[in-house]
Parts: structure tokens; C-alpha cells; sequence
């Protein structure tokens, strides 16, 4: 598909959305029974797809972490299937009000979420995001164009496929769910032109693809901000409930945006602390880069360079660092994270308060790993991406955050004087 095409697929993009906003709750669950059917009917055709871009990414040598984002199988379709369920089971957003105002001269005026009407997405890798991106347009009310990796062609348009049968058998529109089938570069440069069709544009990836598009677009974008998340270990942690977190935030799953890079130690544990944590995470396969200090506890890590500090790794790497209290922590997070996720691990309940009241994240933990920042793990179904922004949406974007407000006001007559 040559980019010219892009125009015509975001205008029928624009177009599905009138349809879509009028669907009733009742339709667009219908809606998303078909696709889960479909999925599930589906399933040997749609891995059939995905070996043929595993096979590509062989051959293009993409890391093993590129790899596993990449990789399908019938207990991730199952996942899929899962988290378009759960779609189905939330409250539909779209016509609540969220605030009534009855003013003096009898107006009664009403806030009352609308969606956003026509979306772009952009995103890399995981062809999951187009279950659970279109899922989330459509209960939203939201015609979406779909931009996916080159790496996922085509599984994505499998899953497109998938999705097109199942709009097709409850007879909305095929426009409601675009996709841009080509893996030519220009055709993201020419989507990010579409301001007269699409509404919002929401990028996920790399850092340099969202740096790209936000830099590029003129279409209004919420970004899906990169993931240099930090743990600080305070000094009155406790020592095993620590080793575990920074365990589970760093190795369960390193290739994704809400993986531990960083780790702070206060320096009254450190040399209790950073030994133990370090053995496990070198088992594990970890990398370890640390500062001065983390290299007198740790014999196998090696000198951190100051890149390091403000590096989202997406993989088997962190990088350590000593502080000296809670504020050089905090002040080291707020200078070099990027405003995801972050955590500390203390048994001080001031200290806890301040960590959450002062470090500038979308997302703050005592006591708790930062891989639970998720749209699933925090109960609002499949995600459209974790925006790291503070205009519209922060966090991770479920179902709400895909609408937007409108004033809805009645009178009797009222003329203003």
C-alpha cells in the first residue's frame, strides 16, 4: 500500500467514528463477542502469520528481547482473548456525567464524556497492541488507524483481518478499524499530516519513535513515555521483602516499559544489602553497572558511565548507585527518571509519604514492585499505553481516558443580559 493510501484509510477512519459514537453499550459488546470468537476460531492462521515474522526477525538477527515482544502463542492469544473480556465487563463510559451545575438563572449544565472520536496509534513490536488497542477504541466509541511495527506486518494484519470479519458480522462499518498495511516509512510521516480526520494521535515504542512523532505531527499526541524506572532501598527496609522486589521489577520481564533499570541503596545498607541483591541478579543473567561505592560491594559490576543514569535499558541490565538519604534519592529520580514508575522499599511511613508526595512520577510504590503498572493489574482492562504526559491522561490509559468532555446544557428560555 503506497502512502498516498493513508489519507483515504484516516477520512474512513473519521467517517466510522459518527457510527461508532451512536453504538449503544449493547453494541459494541456484541462487537467484541465477535472478535473474541473470531480470535479463538482463528488461532492456527493467526500463528501461522507470526512465523513468518519470526522467521524475518531471524533473519534480520533482532535481539532476543525483540524477539519474545514479537513471539505469538496460543497462551498469548488466550491472554488476548482474556483481556477483550474484560473490556466487555467495563462500565461504558461514554454519555456518564461527571458533574452537574445548576446555576442561578436555572441553567442546568452538565459534563458528560464523549469519545475522542477518530485515534491514531503507532506502535512497535507487540502485535498484542492491536487486540487490545482496537478493543479499547471500540467500547470507547473510537474509530482507530492502526500504524504497527514493520517487524509484526504480518501478524497485524491478520489480527486486523480477524477484527474486520467480526465488524462485518454485527454490520458496523469496516472504517471503524483501519489498518496501515505497509511497512514503508513514509506512511507514518504521511499519517501524522491527517489533522482534518484524526483526532489524537497515541504513539507506543521506542523513545525515539515517540521523540519522532511528537516532533512531527500535527495532529495532537499523548505520548507513551519510556520506562527508566527506579527502586531506592531506604534504610530501614526490610532486607528479603527488597531483594524480592527489585528481583521481580528487574528480571520477571526486562524487555517491557515498567521493568526496574535503576537501583538506589541508601549507603548505611549497602554493604549489608548490595551483595546479596547482586548474586541474584548476576544468576539471573543481569548486567551490573554501578557507581564508585556499588563497585567496592559488588566484585562482578562494572564502572557506570553518566549516560547510564537517565538510559531505559529493556533488558538485563541496571545500574546501581549509593545514596546518602532520602532526598539525594529522591533528587536523583526526579533529575534523571523519566517519569513512569518508581518505588521505594522502607518500613519508615514518613519516608514512604514523602516518596510519594515528591517524586514527580505517573506512577508511585512503597513497598511494591513497578511491574504492576499496567492498565489489567490496575482493573481497567487492556491498555492503550502509559502516558507519562500530565495534559489529558497519566498513567496508564484505560477506558475512560479515551474520552473526552463535553458541556451539555439545558434552559428554559434563559437569554443572557
Amino acid at each position: 500500500m503506497a502512502a498516498g493510501n493513508v489519507p483515504k484509510k484516516a477520512r474512513s477512519v473519521k467517517e466510522a467514528s459518527s457510527v461508532l459514537y451512536n453504538c449503544s453499550s449493547r453494541q459494541k459488546n456484541a462487537l467484541l463477542k465477535a472478535i473474541v470468537f473470531r480470535l479463538r476460531d482463528q488461532i492456527p492462521e493467526i500463528l501461522q502469520a507470526n512465523k513468518k515474522d519470526l522467521k524475518s526477525a531471524a533473519a534480520a538477527k533482532l535481539s532476543d528481547v525483540l524477539t519474545d515482544r514479537l513471539t505469538l502463542n496460543e497462551q498469548r492469544i488466550a491472554q488476548m482473548m482474556e483481556g477483550v473480556k474484560d473490556v466487555i465487563k467495563l462500565s461504558d463510559a461514554v454519555g456518564t456525567v461527571v458533574e452537574k451545575i445548576k446555576r442561578p438563572n436555572g441553567l442546568c449544565i452538565e459534563k458528560m464524556r464523549v469519545p475522542l472520536g477518530a485515534v491514531g496509534i503507532i506502535y512497535e513490536s507487540r502485535p498484542n497492541v492491536t487486540i487490545d488497542a482496537a478493543a479499547l477504541c471500540l467500547k470507547s466509541g473510537n474509530a482507530v488507524l492502526l500504524r504497527g511495527g514493520s517487524e509484526a506486518i504480518h501478524t497485524n494484519k491478520k489480527l486486523v483481518a480477524v477484527i474486520k470479519t467480526a465488524l462485518n458480522e454485527v454490520d458496523l462499518p469496516a472504517g471503524c478499524v483501519e489498518f496501515i498495511d505497509t511497512t514503508d516509512r513514509a506512511a507514518v510521516l504521511e499519517m501524522l499530516k491527517q489533522e482534518k480526520y484524526l483526532d489524537v494521535v497515541i504513539p507506543r515504542g521506542s523513545q525515539q519513535l515517540i521523540s519522532f512523532i511528537q516532533a512531527n505531527s500535527s495532529v495532537p499526541v499523548i505520548a507513551h513515555g519510556e520506562g527508566n524506572c527506579h527502586i531506592y532501598v531506604d534504610n530501614s527496609a526490610d532486607i528479603a521483602m527488597a531483594e524480592e522486589i527489585v528481583f521481580n521489577a528487574k528480571v520477571q520481564r526486562p524487555s517491557v516499559c515498567n521493568a526496574a533499570e535503576k537501583l538506589l541503596v541508601h549507603s548505611s545498607i549497602a554493604a549489608q544489602f548490595l551483595p546479596r541483591v547482586a548474586r541474584r541478579l548476576s544468576r539471573a543473567g543481569v548486567e551490573i553497572r554501578g557507581d564508585k561505592e556499588t563497585l567496592a560491594f559488588v566484585e562482578n559490576a562494572i564502572p557506570a558511565a553518566q549516560t547510564d543514569w537517565s538510559k531505559e535499558y529493556l533488558d538485563l541490565i541496571i545500574a546501581i548507585k549509593v545514596v546518602k538519604n532520602l532526598d539525594a534519592a529522591i533528587m536523583h529520580i526526579n533529575r534523571y527518571g523519566s517519569h513512569h514508575s518508581d518505588a521505594i522499599v522502607t518500613q519508615n511511613t514518613s519516608h514512604g509519604e514523602r516518596f510519594l508526595r515528591e517524586v514527580d512520577s505517573a506512577a508511585v510504590y512503597v513497598n511494591a514492585s513497578t511491574r504492576f503498572t499496567d492498565g489489567f493489574e490496575f482493573g481497567l482492562g487492556a491498555e492503550i499505553g502509559i502516558s507519562t504526559q500530565k495534559l489529558h491522561a497519566r498513567g496508564p490509559m484505560g477506558l475512560v481516558d479515551l474520552t473526552s468532555i463535553k458541556y451539555v446544557v439545558h434552559g428554559k428560555g434563559q437569554i443572557r443580559k
